[in-house]
């Protein structure tokens, strides 16, 4: 029987998410905020399965590093989307899962470096 992991779960449906608002985006023309946020939307729980594959310590603190980085610039590009108004989109709960995650990923890298 398989382990829940919350993260790899969570980043996982995040991402697919993060598909469906490039759709929404790209269908207004809006091409080159759409494309920032597919990039860094989906980098999250990409770096969060080769850290679950680490092969060391040191590797896996490293890979979910890079996965909260690009969680805060996925938030930055969120912000930026919602306050420029430049698509007719809602990414209200974006931002408030992508909280979560920011959140959930600090925790695991400061736990993972204290250990």
């Amino acid at each position: 029987m398989k382990k829940e992991n919350i993260i790899l779960d969570r980043t996982f449906d995040f991402a697919l998410r993060i598909i469906e608002l490039y759709s929404l985006m790209t269908e207004q023309k809006e091409y080159v905020l759409s494309k920032q946020i597919l990039r860094s939307g989906t980098s999250i729980g990409a770096n969060v399965e080769e850290a679950s594959a680490g092969y060391s310590k040191k590797d896996f603190t490293a890979k979910m590093s890079i996965a909260s980085k690009e969680a805060r610039e996925t938030r930055y590009w969120l912000r930026l989307i919602d306050k420029s108004q430049i698509a007719k989109v809602d990414v209200k709960e974006y931002l408030d899962e992508i909280e979560h995650i920011v959140n959930i990923l600090t925790a695991i890298v400061k736990t993972s470096q204290e250990n």
